[in-house]
């Protein structure tokens, strides 16, 4: 089975996008389909404004559109724990730059899980 992993991204998104410094606003999602298939199936997914649906519309957004693990820098507990709710598990993308760079961490097996203790409290 094919699992969709989602990177919050800098404009215009896609594989050499630099990762967005800031998970609640990004300015796109971009959404790769993990499989055979070289290059992997890229979308991009514009994101929700941040206030349209607070902390917990990106976890909606995502959910509904099948993604399955993400990968940021950081975010806070509360949609963390709407992630996790949601089945779908969020990595820590470490020192990546990029997209390529995070899926490349990902496909080592490189990434650390998201921790509660790792959320930070917001407005950063």
């Amino acid at each position: 089975m094919n699992s969709i992993v989602a990177f919050p991204s800098d404009n215009p998104g896609g594989l050499d996008a630099r990762l967005s410094g800031h998970f609640g606003h990004c300015d796109v999602f971009t959404l790769v389909t993990l499989s055979d298939q070289h290059p992997p199936e890229v979308a991009l997914v514009p994101s929700p404004p941040h206030e349209h649906g607070g902390c917990l519309a990106p976890v909606q957004l995502l959910a509904g559109h099948g993604v399955r693990i993400l990968v940021a820098y950081g975010m806070g507990g509360r949609p963390l724990q709407g992630f996790n709710q949601a089945g779908i598990m969020v990595l820590q993308a470490g020192n990546a730059a990029t997209v390529a760079e995070a899926l490349a961490a990902l496909e080592a097996g490189r990434l650390a899980r998201f921790e509660l203790s790792m959320a930070c409290a917001g407005g950063h």
